[in-house]
């Protein structure tokens, strides 16, 4: 059950994400997180929209231009409704989920742009049963408490045609600098993807994250080995948050 929220209507995020392989670390694209509260079907609900593009000199190279809009239930943080676009190049791909927390379903719509027919999928919810994003933000909102004394917790991430556990383990805390942002004062973790057993693959499918060590908890760095070097995600500017940076060391 999500404590008091550590967002508010408003806040950015902005991110860089750089590519990693031997010597070489360069930025690559950004990714800009936008929180606003409104209605959606006659409740109040946060809208959180995810924007990630490449930077220009790259797009010769890989064209990326990808959005996420997750609502969430203002009261509960349960995901309502997630749409997302995928413009990689000349490849387009859409996708809907909605949520029916009545029923205990989530209903799936997507499709490749050159097939022209939708694909459909439902699928069984569980509490905590959410999305990408919407589990990035109830994360955020999670009492810690419970998971540093256990030391790991699991959640199911749901995806166009299955839902997957996914376990998230506290590292501990540790200061953090973070280049042209500066040095803070950190909670880490580290998520694995899980069998249903919720035993942890290691398949190198895991990614470190370090969120902000104050009540806003915001993400602040991110790093996810990949085959070839590795994905780097790092704040460069927030604004509107709800409290104040106390975790950044002056």
């Amino acid at each position: 059950v999500p404590v008091e929220h550590a967002f508010a209507h408003g806040e950015e995020l902005e991110y860089a994400v750089s590519y990693k392989v031997s010597f070489v670390n360069t930025d690559v694209a950004g990714v800009t997180f936008r929180t606003t509260l409104g209605d959606y079907g006659g409740r109040r609900a946060y809208t959180v929209d995810a924007h990630g593009v490449v930077y220009p000199f790259y797009r010769w190279f890989f064209d990326l231009n990808d959005q996420y809009v997750s609502t969430l239930d203002s009261a509960t943080l349960r995901p309502l409704e997630l749409r997302s676009e995928i413009r990689e190049g000349k490849y387009r791909y859409s996708t809907r989920f909605v949520y029916d927390w009545d029923s205990r379903v989530v209903n799936n719509t997507f499709r490749n742009h050159k097939n022209p027919d939708s694909n459909h999928k439902r699928l069984d919810l569980s509490d905590g049963s959410y999305d990408a994003l919407a589990s990035f933000f109830n994360l955020r909102c999670a009492d810690l408490t419970g998971i540093e004394r256990s030391g790991s917790s699991l959640m199911n991430l749901v995806l166009e045609d299955t839902i997957r556990p996914i376990r998230y383990r506290f590292l501990g805390r540790e200061v953090k600098n973070i280049r042209g942002t500066g040095k803070f004062r950190t909670l880490k973790f580290v998520c694995e993807l899980a069998t249903s057993s919720g035993e942890s693959f290691k398949d190198g499918s895991e990614f470190y994250l370090w969120i902000s060590d104050d009540l806003n908890k915001i993400p602040l760095y991110l790093e996810s080995p990949i085959r070839i070097g590795s994905v780097r995600v790092r704040l460069l500017d927030a604004s509107n948050l709800k409290y104040p940076l106390t975790s950044k060391i002056k």
